[in-house]
């Protein structure tokens, strides 16, 4: 295969996982096509960081979740049907499909769409932990059989809000207002100020694309990351 392999000995306990092999671009290589499957400007900014040329793509599919199903398995499924339709109309090409659900105490945390029900998203969840649920579809539509071409995963987010009284709710939604983001916050933002604790092992998962894994699926599928 045309790409040189780098490879990072660390001083590290026994039970760590071996050093990870690095794809390189040499100048006379061509990367794969790369696809974002989705609409969302923050996925978009997100993608952007890891400075691998690609595309955006909207699937239009119906979002709702199905009668019995749980947080999870919302995400991962939706996050799947989104790289399987972009991958119809893209054979030769690596589809990113994400998916984020959101639950406090098993009640889905929906996008607000308006000031009052942010308020009382907020409201609700105020002193109290809500867990995110970020699924990851990378689908390589080189491959025929869909059991071989797909990796998926879910990152879980713990999100703790800060107790904090309704005025002061009040007046960070009307400065940021983020109707459009699941939990009525952007943590990237002005949200961090009324969050008390985050826990992840992916930091970009909350903002709804997990890089971390996102690069290890990537590296699987021997996508280079860098050029030289």
């Amino acid at each position: 295969m045309n790409f040189v392999k780098i490879f990072f000995e660390l001083t590290r306990p026994s039970h760590y996982p071996p050093p990870v092999s690095i794809p390189i671009m040499l100048p006379t290589q061509t990367i794969p096509r790369l696809i974002l499957a989705s609409s969302s400007p923050y996925r978009k900014e997100l993608l952007t960081r890891l400075r691998i040329p690609f595309e955006v793509i909207t699937p239009n599919i119906d979002e709702t979740s199905h009668s019995g199903e749980k947080a999870e398995e919302t995400a991962l499924r939706l996050a799947t049907k989104k790289a399987a339709t972009i991958a119809t109309l893209a054979p030769n090409a690596l589809i990113i499909g994400s998916d984020q659900v959101a639950t406090l105490d098993d009640e889905l945390i929906g996008k607000p769409g308006t000031h009052e029900n942010a308020l009382a998203q907020l409201k609700k969840m105020r002193g109290r932990c809500v867990i995110f649920h970020t699924a990851l579809c990378l689908w390589d539509s080189r491959i025929d059989q869909p059991d071989l071409a797909t990796q998926v995963t879910n990152v879980q987010t713990f999100v703790t809000f800060r107790n904090l009284p309704t005025e002061v709710l009040d007046a960070y939604l009307r400065i940021e207002q983020p109707y459009d983001c699941a939990g009525s916050a952007k943590n990237e933002g002005l949200g961090i100020t009324i969050i008390e604790k985050i826990e992840s092992t992916d930091p970009t998962a909350l903002t709804g694309l997990p890089l971390i894994a996102l690069t290890g699926m990537l590296l699987r599928v021997n996508m280079p990351l860098f050029t030289v």
